[in-house]
């Protein structure tokens, strides 16, 4: 049997029992914690037949690193799809996919930040690569608020070689980059796209780069020269998003 994961925090657990249940396979509650969150947690397992148990807030605080609320569960390892997965949702998609791609963003805090951004704004799926890349794991799914139990995602071996695919399958690869001519706001993202973010400090490497249709920036009018991956991608999902809602409104 698969080693178990430790996922905590209400949103997470709450997710995993609502979109996976049968993943779940013991719940912990703190001890004395009784309030109509965890009420929604015990109906849930209750339905799901999982079992509930509770042990003390500083054994908790040794199972986890990070704010745990009182709530941790034990569930079978993460899953983290391939490109026949990417295949499959182009595939079922209706009307004009939307794809985030991170290349090689590594800190966990902004994975699972992306990947809460990208499932309010409607993408369809997220693709990281393989190596030099932060996974699926507790903090990613803290921080994803359950939209890591939701969303896709894509883990895939050559970067650049899935980019080209996309393309041949008729989507447009919109990537950032402060020194673009062009701004976001400048750029027509209704039809069929895939936004690309760089990692942290270092951009996009070359190689994603040249496998870019077009190449945005964000404008800056203060003092810094960028925003975090995080942040930069929710202006640019959701620019896509306000495109998309208003296509066709008088």
């Amino acid at each position: 049997m698969s080693q178990l994961e430790k996922i905590y925090g209400v949103h997470a657990v709450e997710a995993l029992l609502r979109h996976h249940p049968k993943r779940v396979k013991q719940v912990w509650l703190a001890e004395g914690r009784n309030d109509p969150r965890v009420q929604v947690l015990l109906a849930l397992a209750a339905d799901a037949r999982v079992a509930v148990g509770q042990c003390e807030r500083r054994e908790m605080d040794v199972w986890v690193e990070g704010v745990h609320q009182g709530v941790v569960a034990d569930v079978s390892p993460s899953q983290v799809w391939g490109e026949a997965m990417l295949e499959e949702l182009l595939d079922r998609a209706i009307g004009p996919p939307l794809l985030l791609v991170l290349d090689g963003v590594t800190d966990p805090h902004n994975l699972g930040a992306c990947l809460r951004t990208a499932d309010a704004a409607g993408a369809l799926a997220v693709i990281v690569p393989k190596d030099k890349s932060a996974t699926l794991n507790a903090t990613v799914r803290k921080v994803a608020c359950g939209a890591a139990e939701v969303i896709p995602l894509v883990a895939v071996t050559n970067l650049a070689r899935s980019l080209e695919k996309l393309r041949q399958r008729g989507l447009w690869v919109v990537g950032t980059a402060g020194e673009a001519e062009q701004e976001l706001y400048q750029h027509d993202m209704t039809g069929p796209t895939v936004l690309v973010m760089g990692a942290e400090g270092k951009g996009m490497r070359r190689l994603t780069r040249e496998h870019c249709d077009y190449l945005v920036k964000l404008p800056m009018a203060g003092s810094v020269s960028s925003l975090n991956v995080s942040v930069a991608t929710g202006v640019c999902l959701f620019e896509a998003l306000r495109q998309r809602t208003s296509k066709g409104k008088p």
